[in-house]
């Protein structure tokens, strides 16, 4: 039987971020995933991307990732503009506000995770088990043992959960959820639009939910995550391209000219997951096993690599301090912190989306009026695009390292 110090259960961004973050621990390290590397991105742009805060950029380069990427498919957003359809009210940042060169970088996923992977690849103290799924999983009283489909038997003192909203390691510790559902599905697809994007990510608020605009490499490509209620998103998903394209214009504003559909179009469910008990005696989780939110702000990615940073800081600290990093009593301290954190954007999210759900004429004076104010508001500004950026609140010290823009 193999025995690791820490068994990582996910390797996609999060679970590999969680094992390069612990690499200095000098501890011996498993990842395990059902699905193998997909290598690097090539070809058209993926339709799943995320919108990389300076935080999470800083964490990727300390952890030798980020100069991994393909820097031809990066694209960095200097300006974000917001607005609410058929109102006056808008809102828009400038990363100059706050000093920096950028907001952020849209990168895919894929590409994120074949970096992480790669660097992985490169450690001694990590071995990726993938492709492989488990059997069984038993917490004892002393260590996990866990078996695997190839019939590889392991042992450990830790298992982290990076498993995603559907937790196989959340399930068997039998930590409760908090959920309830958007009653929204997001669309996300590739557009061309006849106006380049200028490095500006735009986001419109409709009565029946958000449609953000996110640009690519190309200087006419954006990634769109058009979020609806059920109905109103079956209705896009079943449209011709033709019919799709007019729907996508019209509720843009026209904002980038024509718009044109020129990748396959996916809808998946939004719900908002939040668990309560993150830790216990041999076991954790983190990222979207520990908590899923609205993608209307494209925090999700962030939140889980920032959930992984200061994991690894934690159990780091109580390594050097010779303390038992399997016991829940020890945990204590990084689930208070980061539960902290994920309760904040949760209800920011759900605030977001409340306040802007819905073409009431009362509730829209109110929204356009407060988003007036806030343009005019430096202060309020800057702390938002702060906040935004990863440069405020309780940070991990990776994410505060000094990030170099890529040539």
């Amino acid at each position: 039987m193999l025995h690791f110090d820490i068994a990582i259960v996910g390797g996609g961004i999060v679970g590999l971020t969680q094992a390069l973050a612990l690499e200095k621990s000098g501890l011996c390290i498993a990842v395990i995933d059902a699905h193998p590397s997909a290598g690097a991105p090539s070809g058209e742009p993926q339709l799943r991307v995320s919108a990389l805060t300076l935080a999470s950029q800083n964490i990727l380069e300390s952890l030798g990732a980020w100069q991994h990427l393909d820097l031809a498919r990066l694209t960095l957003y200097q300006k974000m503009s917001v607005w609410d359809k058929d109102n006056f009210g808008k809102i828009s940042f400038d990363a100059t506000q706050v000093q920096q060169p950028q907001l952020g970088y849209i990168v895919e996923n894929q590409g994120i995770r074949h970096a992480l992977w790669q660097q992985a690849e490169q450690s001694q103290n990590i071995e990726v088990l993938a492709p492989t799924k488990i059997n069984q999983l038993v917490f004892g009283k002393q260590e996990c043992f866990i078996s695997l489909d190839d019939d590889t038997q392991l042992s450990a003192s830790l298992v982290i959960g990076a498993d995603g909203a559907n937790s196989l390691v959340k399930k068997l510790a039998n930590f409760p959820d908090t959920f309830w559902d958007y009653d929204q599905h997001a669309i996300i697809a590739t557009v061309k639009t006849t106006l380049p994007h200028g490095h500006v990510a735009r986001q419109v608020f409709t009565p029946t939910g958000p449609l953000a605009f996110l640009p690519l490499w190309d200087k006419h490509h954006c990634s769109i995550v058009w979020s609806q209620d059920e109905a109103r998103a079956a209705e896009l998903m079943a449209m011709s391209d033709d019919d799709f394209n007019k729907a996508l214009c019209v509720n843009f504003d026209m904002s980038l000219g024509l718009c044109e559909v020129v990748s396959d179009k996916q809808s998946y469910p939004l719900k908002m997951r939040y668990t309560r008990q993150w830790v216990k005696d041999r076991v954790a989780i983190i990222g979207d096993a520990a908590h899923t939110i609205h993608p209307l702000a494209g925090q999700g990615a962030n939140l889980g690599i920032l959930d992984a940073a200061a994991l690894a800081e934690h159990i780091i600290n109580l390594v050097e301090k010779n303390k038992d990093f399997s016991l829940a009593k020890n945990l204590r301290p990084f689930e208070r912190w980061r539960k902290t954190e994920a309760l904040k954007m949760v209800a920011s999210m759900e605030a977001f989306k409340r306040l802007f759900a819905g073409s009431q004429p009362i509730k829209k004076v109110f929204r356009g009026a407060g988003l007036s104010l806030a343009e005019q508001a430096p202060f309020v500004k800057n702390s938002i695009v702060r906040h935004a950026m990863g440069l405020s609140g309780e940070l991990p010290a990776l994410a505060k390292q000094v990030a170099h823009n890529p040539e």
